[in-house]
């Protein structure tokens, strides 16, 4: 049996769109204005012509109400019984990629674009976070340190010290979380050895 790539999914996008746009009775004028996006764009993106990225999504999802993976088509995985819906807080996406009871969870993370970045307001609980750049560019506040994360970088912290989480230049970001309670952390089994210049190696 053929797999469905991920192209497949953005490839069918926009005649999901269109026909969702249509049921609901909405004209592209009438999305154009509670997106924020133009005519044009909403127009070449239910042609096909524009390809679907998280900044066209997000607020399509909004508006909508509709997960991202539905409006998407996304195939699901695993057991249908406990698959997970988005969640959504203090304006961003949380979609949950664990369910067992106790222990570290596992979430993937979407802060939304933003023409004007929020100002910083930490927060603390108990806890541990570990947390993973996928794309955008993420601003970490984190006691007195303020950090920028690219795509690649991690940073780890007990989240009893004030933090906050943000894009840190307006753009969308997604990152992948791990959370546990206090005394449950990730824990890196094997790291790459470091050799000096001219040293061999075993």
């Amino acid at each position: 049996m053929e797999q469905t790539t991920d192209d497949d999914v953005l490839d069918a996008v926009g005649s999901r769109l269109r026909a969702l746009r249509r049921a609901r009775g909405i004209t592209l004028a009438d999305l154009a204005t509670a997106t924020g996006v133009s005519e044009s764009t909403l127009s070449r993106l239910e042609s096909g012509q524009r390809r679907a990225t998280l900044e066209l999504l997000l607020p399509l999802s909004r508006i909508y109400d509709v997960p991202l993976d539905d409006l998407v088509g996304a195939p699901r995985t695993g057991d249908p019984r406990i698959h997970l819906k988005p969640i959504r807080r203090f304006g961003m996406t949380f979609v949950p990629l664990s369910r067992q009871p106790g222990g570290v969870q596992a979430f993937k993370m979407i802060i939304p674009a933003r023409p004007t970045p929020l100002a910083p307001t930490p927060q603390t609980h108990e806890g541990f976070e570990w947390l993973y750049v996928l794309n955008g560019r993420l601003r970490l506040v984190l006691g007195e340190r303020d950090l920028t994360l690219s795509p690649g970088e991690a940073a780890e912290f007990d989240t009893s010290l004030p933090h906050w989480l943000g894009s840190a230049d307006g753009g969308a970001v997604e990152l992948l979380i791990l959370f546990g309670l206090q005394g449950v952390r990730a824990h890196v089994r094997a790291a790459p050895q470091r050799s000096s210049h001219g040293e061999n190696q075993q």
